[in-house]
């Protein structure tokens, strides 16, 4: 019999595992007509999906290469989940049939349900009837479902050339809304920063944040998580999945709805309550989430914590793993330029943001004035002036990074003694001495190549200081 929470759906120690590397899916409502949302779908699959998809239609024999099947008892040895995405009011008997079927779960992308009003909610009462009855999982429905870059699961139905897929990475977003996915995997591609998966659950009527929490803090291709939150069903639940996968990777949330009219735009979009903001706060902090005000920021999240670690973390211990250390702070800055005026900048923003611009000691000082040339500004920041090569940056960031949790370089590429290998130095110290670094790049086109070259290192570019410090404070979790 399945077990039942508090909120009368199925128990969160119920794996949902197979949504994110099924041997098989079928699609329900599949069209031949090119264009259609679920021939979108369909042929995303077949591009990526390296296990058997049947497309469901008794319209057809075949789509797009595929035999197609009147139903999902037609098909032979079974199903693991199924995409649903038909009009709303042929959803529940689809639903019926696949559970009756045997799948495990199904990604309804169907809209027309609880956002809608008082007949929708009660659909999603009978989808949660069958949730219970037959004990499978929902995610949906009025969802864009799951990109799994390691599976090929992808149930987005907007062709590739409108929706641009990022390459495999650590990243791993949730996401109640829709179209906060789509923006944000279309510009993660564009950046070049590499996604786990990301799921877009909707109405929530079974699956949701929690649920996806429980998942990704075992799930290993993931090392860093983003929430986009409306309403959170159950609070206890959310604080100790968000806590339990808060202590192996970093969690970052936006919540939206925090003013009167956003919470009614939200209960219009996919019937979620908001409730009131402070609350969402308190919880945050004690499951320990990192939370972000804005999209900008939230972007800025997931560029730095996919390349760098959090700076309170301790040395990597004898298992390979970094973990936090309570000792630490985090909050002790390095600042290394060749531009003094932005280093200046820098430092104003650091101590606005209440991180620690720390004075270098007199034997770090001595150390650096030998090595170094004689015009270079020895403190902190540190100013290597327009006449700096590529091994002054990697002394001055070895020797300031020892007694720092972070570094923020301003690399300004104008010097002509800069050089592609000044990139691979600070990757190889701040690798040695296992601390983040922060790259500020401000310029036109010549700096937006040497940027590629950063990130594809590992190192993070922000092109002003506001942003750079901004990552600083994230990895400080100084916000």
């Amino acid at each position: 019999m399945t077990r039942l929470n508090a909120c009368g759906m199925n128990d969160m120690s119920e794996n949902i595992g197979f949504f994110f590397n099924p041997d098989s899916i079928a699609v329900i409502g599949a069209s031949q007509a090119y264009g259609k949302l679920s021939n979108v779908l369909l042929r995303s699959l077949k591009k990526r999906f390296k296990g058997s998809i049947y497309p469901v239609n008794p319209k057809y024999n075949s789509i797009n290469g595929l035999k197609c099947y009147t139903g999902v008892k037609a098909i032979e040895g079974g199903v693991d989940i199924a995409v649903l995405i038909v009009p709303s009011n042929a959803v529940i008997q689809a639903l019926k049939d696949a559970a009756d079927a045997g799948i495990k779960g199904a990604i309804v992308i169907s809209a027309g349900f609880k956002e809608t009003g008082k007949s929708g909610s009660l659909m999603e009462d009978e989808i949660k009837g069958i949730v219970n009855g037959h004990g499978i999982r929902v995610i949906g429905p009025n969802c864009m479902g799951i990109y799994d870059s390691f599976s090929g699961v992808d149930t987005f139905f907007i062709p590739e050339e409108r929706l641009e897929r990022p390459e495999k990475g650590g990243l791993s977003i949730v996401s109640q809304s829709g179209s906060f996915a789509v923006s944000i995997m279309d510009t993660l591609a564009m950046e070049g920063i590499g996604l786990a998966r990301i799921v877009n659950y909707g109405n929530r009527v079974d699956v949701g944040e929690s649920d996806l929490l429980e998942f990704l803090a075992d799930d290993d291709n993931t090392k860093v998580v983003a929430l986009y939150i409306e309403a959170v069903q159950d609070g206890k639940r959310f604080v100790d999945a968000a806590k339990r996968c808060s202590e192996k990777k970093p969690v970052i949330a936006i919540k939206v709805g925090r003013h009167e009219a956003g919470a009614n735009a939200a209960k219009s979009h996919t019937g979620a309550i908001a409730g009131r903001y402070e609350i969402y706060r308190a919880a945050f902090k004690k499951a320990g989430i990192i939370e972000v005000s804005g999209y900008d920021e939230l972007l800025d999240a997931c560029k730095v914590f996919s390349m760098q670690r959090p700076a309170n973390l301790s040395p990597v211990s004898s298992t390979g793993q970094a973990l936090q250390d309570l000792s630490r702070d985090g909050k002790k800055v390095f600042i290394l330029t060749d531009g003094g005026g932005v280093g200046v900048s820098l430092t104003d923003l650091c101590i606005e943001m209440g991180l620690d611009v720390i004075a270098l000691p007199e034997d770090a000082k001595n150390n650096l004035s030998q090595k170094l040339p004689s015009f270079c500004s020895i403190a902190n920041p540190i100013d290597l002036t327009g006449s700096v090569t590529d091994n002054d940056y990697k002394i001055a960031l070895e020797e300031g990074l020892k007694y720092s949790d972070i570094a923020i370089v301003a690399a300004l590429w104008g010097p002509p003694g800069l050089t592609d290998k000044l990139v691979y130095n600070i990757k190889e110290v701040s690798k040695r001495l296992n601390k983040p670094v922060i790259i500020c790049s401000p310029g036109g086109r010549f700096t937006q190549e040497k940027k590629k070259l950063f990130e594809e290192n590992g190192l993070p570019v922000f092109a002003t200081p506001e942003d750079a410090v901004r990552a600083a404070g994230l990895l400080a979790n100084k916000l």
